[in-house]
């Protein structure tokens, strides 16, 4: 037996300044709002949504509490330069040169921010669900997990999990608890795994008590998940890979040629 809603269809049961900071958060996120610019005064936003000015300074602090806008009490809110940063995924796979930084570390950087990795552990554990049918191995079969996470100009900004068969991994750098010269890339090639393709899946999801955690994330906003998968020669998977990032504060850039 189904039992009805109260809730009229079509109406969205959020508390208006939630709804009001939903809009705004979409028009900054899309560029309608640019990076410096001002957000509507409080007299344009109480015409526009109908509101109190309670309710608007809710919506708003909401935006700031999210690090998409900038100001004080009794000043021009604006929105904040690198508002949402752009992420090329296959930068990921670039073997660094000698001595330089990982070159996805400074895709994700842009500009003059400074992103760094902190290493969290280096562990061997027992692996389900996704992340075993990944590397291709049973419930509960093991893997080398390396945990990082990934901060930008003092922020954290992706939780990343990367997962090796043991057989692959054991005795090796990527089972130590210390950085990896050139990255993984690099050192997967030099002990005969060169990365050939790698395999995205992206879904936005509800943050974990860890990832609201580590990332620090302001409210119930989702994440992006993204449960990366790398082949080498055969078609084996050498590495699976789970990294989670707020999901509003970056886009995956993803660039496609027709073939020939």
């Amino acid at each position: 037996m189904t039992v009805p809603s109260h809730e009229p269809e079509g109406v969205d049961p959020r508390p208006l300044h939630a709804r009001i900071a939903a809009d705004l958060r979409d028009e900054i996120m899309s560029g309608d709002l640019a990076a410096g610019a001002k957000l509507p005064s409080t007299a344009q936003l109480k015409d526009r949504f109908d509101a109190s000015n309670a309710t608007i300074q809710k919506a708003v602090q909401l935006l700031k509490d999210e690090g998409l806008a900038i100001g004080r009490a009794g000043a021009a809110v604006t929105v904040r330069e690198n508002r949402q940063r752009t992420v090329r995924p296959a930068e990921s796979l670039t073997p660094a040169a000698a001595g330089a930084a990982y070159p996805w570390l400074v895709e994700a950087a842009e500009g003059p921010s400074v992103a760094r990795s902190s290493l969290l552990a280096v562990e061997e554990v027992h692996v389900v669900g996704d992340v075993a049918a990944a590397l291709g191995l049973p419930e509960g079969g093991s893997a080398v997990r390396r945990r990082q996470l990934i901060s930008i100009d003092g922020e954290p900004a992706e939780l990343v999990s990367s997962y090796y068969p043991v057989d692959i991994a054991r005795g090796t750098a990527l089972a130590e608890a210390r950085r990896i010269r050139g990255g993984t890339p690099t050192l997967l090639a030099e002990l005969g795994f060169p990365p050939r393709r790698s395999v995205d899946r992206i879904s936005a999801r509800v943050a974990t008590q860890e990832q609201y955690t580590a990332l620090r994330l302001p409210g119930d906003l989702p994440v992006l998940r993204t449960l990366r998968t790398v082949y080498a020669d055969d078609e084996r998977a050498i590495e699976a890979t789970v990294m989670v990032k707020a999901g509003h504060l970056y886009e995956l850039r993803y660039e496609f040629a027709p073939e020939a």
